[in-house]
Formats: C-alpha cells, structure tokens, sequence
C-alpha cells in the first residue's frame, strides 16, 4: 500500500541525518508513493536539504531539549514542516495539518502534540526566530563552509550562496553528430518546450523549465542528453583531435565520456575508466543511448591498471572525486554530510590520482584537471603542488577566457539559472 508523500520523505530526511546519501535513501521510497506523488516527494526532500542548516537552527529554537536519536524521523518530521511552512506555497493550515497526520504513519502518536505545538508557535514567532540566526545559518549553509567562501570568495560570495539554495537549471547538451543545436530548439519550440541556446558551450540549451526527459524530442535516439554547461566545457577545453588515444580516468556516469565521442567520432581510442564497476554501467547505458562506444574499464586513478601503458595517451581527462561544494543545489545533501576535515583528505586524494596517472601521458599530450568544487583547497593548490612536484609539467591558459581566472586554472562559478561551479585546469606534458 502506497504511503503518504510527507511520511516518505520524512524516512528520507532521517537516512540523511543518519549519515546516507540522497542518491541512497530517495530511489526506494520513490517506489512506495503513489506515481503522481514522486515529484512532491523529491521537491519536498530537494528542498528542505537546501535549507536545512537554517531550518536545524530554527529548530534548535523551538524545542526546550534535543529530540533522541532514535526519533531521528520525528525530528525530520518537523523540518520538513518548518521546510514548507517557510518556503513553499503550501497554505500554512493545510502544511501543518498533513505533517501531523504523518505522525501516524510513522507510529509516533506521542509527538503528535509537540509537532502541533512547534509548527505553530513557528508561524506566531516567525519574524523573531529569523532574527536570531547567526549569518551563516541565516545563509542555510554550514559554518565551516560559510566562512571557508567568506574568505576564498569576498566579492562574489552572496551570489554564490543565493545560487546554492536555488533549483538549478535543467540544461540539455545536443548531439551535433546527429542535429544541429538550431534545429533541436526548434524541435523543443513546436513541442512547446521553451528554452535558450547556453552562453558557453555550443552545444548547451537551457530550459526556462525542468522537464522529463521521456517529454523531450529525440532523446531515445541520442539527439540531446541532460549535462550542466560548466560540465560541457570538459570536452571542449580537452579538445580531442582526430586518431587521438583519449583516457577518461572517472568517468561514471559517462556524460563527459559522451559528449568527447561526439564531439570528435574519429579517435583512435576512448577508454572510460572508473573505481565503480556498478557505475560503469550507467557509462555503458548512456553512450548505447547516443549509438557510441567506448572501452570501459574498471580500475583506481590514483594506481592505474597495467593494461594502461605508459605514454600511451593524447589526452587524460580526470574528472577527480571531490566535495562537490560547486554542485551543492543539485547535491543539498553536501550541507549535511560533508565535513571541513574532509577536504585535505579529498585534496590528497586528488594529487594521487595526478601523480598516477601522468606517467600514462605521452610528451606532448595534455591532462584535463576537472572538480566541480569551488575551494582553493582543491583546486589551484592540487595544481601548484603538482606543478611543483612534475618537472616536466606545465599548465597551458584556455584560448577563450571564461570564468574567473585562478592561480593555476580557471573556475566557473555557480550562477542562479546558470551554469554550476566547476574548476579545470589544463596542463601539458613537456
């Protein structure tokens, strides 16, 4: 029996709490609503993430003690809420009426009062409570983070903050082996699709609206597939050349992988290689979808398989694991989940994944440095230190000049309705 969209949702913002992701805990309880309830369960769960550092804080004001851990969902209960009392269109009466009676279905009866008592006096306290924010809760981003882009980003820094609470943009990127950008907009034109040719890549079409994918013109066949424009300016900036041996060294899911086959059909070799054997399908799943291909293979960047010889490749693009902190509205779950200790492990991390893959480079060739991260820490340090370490390395300036240009590479920034927060930096084998 189906269950109510509210108390799902609840049982997703609990795992989240208790330390699973967003991609772990939403798919099974998107199966036990009704069809028509998915998408209010996703915006329900999407949402309050976004806000969560703020809705924790109002929170904090409006219990007298903490709730148990083991009442985990009660207390996600109640952000969610908080959540939709303070941003959503949901008329207060009926937002505070339906979280109670999800009480019932989480088989809490004894906080059916206190979520009665705390929603309500939220409405009668509202102003005040918001007062007493602290600026970074105030931004619904975690302390560690809030100063961290305080400091890195000073000019800039509400932009990015605004733009991470925000839905992104759904974007397409069009398959030019198959049709031209002009013609596919105006395929979305007569299907009443609404959308923009993106500013960057020339491959981008920004919709004014999400959409479902099933909805979209020719996406069986391969003619457009679902990335960000930041994540498409991979593939441009490696710029692959006809009989070039190409590595994607963290491919999964494959968007980057798809897009370098369609923008150059005639290499010599595509290897996507990921740590994930299981994510390798989504690789596979995605360039059968596009009708290409490419040699996949399972293996850890940071000590490449032997099969890899040395010197062997044009081009290595490493997409590099990361805190995601650029992609943080369509991660919310970062708010929670991501540690400011975390950082130095994932900056090691990358500048393993560097040093192990470089010897597979040929003399002449290029790596790609890809995060979709917005921190120093990840980004031109990784770089400079590598840079410091590699005698026979140095970084080549893109020949257009986009984003914001850093020490050692150049950095999109989030933008509202725009592109995400992604940072690349070329550098070239000499």
């Amino acid at each position: 029996m189906p269950i109510n969209s509210r108390t799902a949702a609840a049982k997703v913002l609990a795992s989240v709490l208790g330390g699973k992701s967003l991609n772990q805990a939403l798919p099974p309880l998107l199966d036990k609503v009704e069809p028509r309830d998915r998408g209010l369960l996703q915006q329900l769960c999407y949402g309050t993430l976004r806000e969560l550092p703020k809705l924790e804080a109002i929170l904090s004001q409006l219990l007298a003690k903490p709730l148990r851990d083991k009442d985990r969902d009660v207390r996600a209960l109640l952000l969610l809420g908080l959540y939709q009392l303070g941003d959503t269109r949901v008329p207060d009466h009926a937002a505070v009426s339906a979280t109670v009676d999800a009480i019932h279905e989480l088989k809490k009866s004894w906080a059916k009062g206190l979520t009665n008592a705390v929603l309500r006096r939220y409405l009668r306290e509202r102003e005040v409570l918001l007062e007493q924010l602290d600026d970074a809760a105030a931004s619904a981003h975690p302390i560690w983070l809030y100063k961290k882009l305080q400091k890195q980003w000073p000019v800039v820094v509400e932009q990015i903050l605004a733009a991470g609470n925000q839905q992104p943009p759904m974007t397409l990127r069009v398959n030019t082996q198959k049709i031209s950008r002009d013609a596919y907009l105006a395929q979305l034109a007569e299907a009443g699709i609404m959308a923009t040719a993106g500013a960057l890549s020339g491959q981008a079409i920004v919709l004014q609206k999400p959409v479902d994918v099933g909805e979209l013109p020719g996406f069986e066949r391969g003619e457009a597939s679902v990335q960000d424009e930041a994540a498409q300016m991979a593939a441009i900036m490696l710029d692959a050349q006809p009989g070039d041996r190409i590595l994607d060294a963290c491919s999964a899911p494959g968007g980057k992988t798809c897009h370098i086959r369609e923008l150059q059909p005639q290499l010599a070799q595509l290897v996507a290689m990921d740590i994930d054997e299981g994510r390798l399908q989504r690789v596979n799943e995605n360039l059968q979808r596009i009708g290409l291909s490419a040699q996949l293979l399972t293996g850890d960047a940071s000590r490449p398989p032997a099969i890899l010889e040395a010197e062997s490749f044009d081009r290595i693009l490493v997409d590099a694991p990361c805190s995601a902190i650029g992609v943080i509205r369509r991660h919310p779950d970062v708010k929670t989940l991501r540690r400011e200790s975390d950082i130095p492990q994932l900056a090691a991390q990358q500048g393993a994944i560097l040093r192990g893959l470089w010897p597979k480079l040929k003399p002449g060739g290029a790596l790609l440095y890809a995060t979709c991260s917005i921190l120093e820490e990840e980004n031109s340090r990784v770089v400079c230190k590598f840079l410091q370490q590699e005698k026979n390395a140095v970084l080549r300036q893109p020949d257009q000049a986009w984003g914001e240009q850093r020490s050692h590479g150049r950095q999109l920034l989030p933008q509202i309705n725009g592109p995400d927060g992604l940072f690349y930096a070329l550098i070239e084998k000499i």
